[in-house]
């Protein structure tokens, strides 16, 4: 197994890593109620996905 034969500077390997960031999720407006919510998933709040009422949520 091949093994470097430097060691590699922090500078160096931190500039390979600037690409790795955390995403903010996207987040929409839910058509029955109104409030933001994730995308592709059902309200928490109503319950509602894709105009249809799909879980029951918490009270």
């Amino acid at each position: 197994m091949p093994n470097p034969k430097r060691k590699m500077s922090k500078s160096r390997r931190d500039k390979r890593r600037t690409h790795y960031k955390a995403s903010v999720p996207t987040l929409s407006v839910c058509s029955n109620c109104g409030e933001m919510k994730l995308a592709h998933k059902a309200c928490p709040s109503c319950g509602y996905y894709n105009k249809r009422s799909v879980i029951v949520p918490k009270s």
